[in-house]
């Protein structure tokens, strides 16, 4: 796994979206197409707002989420609501482009079912996604995949729905699906990261970040929460 620290969360944003922005070219020039999960939270909406803004063939770029929060529609809890106004609102990016999970419906088993079916028939039988951006939890979670969640042992979905945690069930990206990805950006800032991105860089697999692939990784973190990181590689 490499790692970039280039300043502030700002930078690491910026940095975050030339990335993606480079990746995508490079996979429509190749195959057509472009296919990225992305994650939640404030620097990833800041790196989606710099992504909007990048020359990309966006009529062949496909977004899907990481995980969601079980929620309403349009509720501020819900990834969806941030994602379309970072990203839909300020891009030519269709709108059907954008593949929201379904956790509207009233079966959670059946609406992961539902959007596991959408990953394999825009990014085909195993879902092989060109992109997944993922964060880092101060407990070592990534997506929704936290401490001690039985979601941890899930071989045989790429989607599931979560217990509890900090007050909603979630739908989830599974390890199977993340560590097929032909990318994997990691996007960390903050101070109270530091322990844990030294673990994760370490392939610590006791915190639930640990046991996604480095192979095909790359970590972009900020000055606060590399500071740790950096002096244990």
């Amino acid at each position: 796994m490499k790692m970039e620290v280039p300043g502030d969360a700002d930078a690491v944003a910026k940095r975050a979206a030339h990335i993606i922005a480079e990746e995508a070219r490079a996979s429509v020039a190749a195959c057509g197409r472009f296919t990225m999960a992305v994650s939640g939270g404030r620097t990833p909406w800041a790196m989606l707002r710099a992504l909007a803004s990048e020359d990309l063939p966006w009529q062949a770029v496909h977004i899907f989420q990481v995980d969601e929060r079980i929620a309403p529609a349009g509720d501020p809890d819900r990834n969806l609501t941030h994602l379309r106004e970072s990203l839909l609102a300020r891009a030519p990016l269709p709108q059907e482009q954008i593949y929201a999970m379904p956790v509207e419906m009233p079966d959670a088993i059946a609406a992961a079912a539902t959007y596991a079916a959408t990953l394999e028939r825009i990014a085909e039988a195993p879902p092989t996604l060109d992109l997944v951006h993922l964060g880092l939890g101060p407990d070592g979670h990534t997506a929704s995949l936290v401490p001690n969640d039985p979601v941890l042992e899930v071989r045989d979905r790429d989607v599931a729905i979560t217990a509890p945690y900090q007050g909603r069930r979630r739908m989830t990206l599974t390890y199977p699906v993340i560590n097929r990805a032909r990318r994997i950006l990691w996007v960390i800032t903050g101070g109270e990261k530091t322990a844990m991105l030294r673990r994760l860089l370490a392939g610590d697999a006791s915190i639930p970040a640990g046991r996604v692939a480095q192979e095909r990784a790359l970590v972009i973190a900020d000055r606060p929460a590399a500071e740790d990181g950096e002096r244990g590689q």
